[in-house]
């Protein structure tokens, strides 16, 4: 034993982290950069009758927040088909030859 994963594990954990980092990115520059450190910068702006810096505040980082568990989980999903490990296998899903569950 090599201690190393195989190499289909290691490319679908990198993707998976660099899709974690990615949304974590978004989240955090609009949650914090919009909400608080942007907010008096944004707030000559208007959206929806409300200055925009203290609708980021209020309720656009809670729309982003929901908006990227959506993203993700569609993301997730994909990258699932792509290699293969969409599929729960239980030992009452699978088959009695042994084979993959369907």
């Amino acid at each position: 034993m090599t201690g190393q994963p195989p190499p289909d594990t290691r490319s679908y954990w990198r993707e998976h982290l660099r899709l974690i980092a990615l949304l974590l990115a978004v989240w955090f520059t609009v949650s914090f950069g919009f909400g608080i450190l942007l907010a008096d910068w944004l707030d000559q702006f208007r959206f929806f009758g409300f200055r925009l810096g203290f609708w980021f505040a209020q309720q656009g980082s809670i729309y982003l927040f929901v908006g990227l568990i959506a993203f993700y989980a569609v993301r997730m999903n994909r990258l699932d088909r792509k290699h293969g490990v969409d599929r729960f296998e239980t030992p009452a899903t699978r088959p009695p030859d042994g084979g993959p569950a369907h």
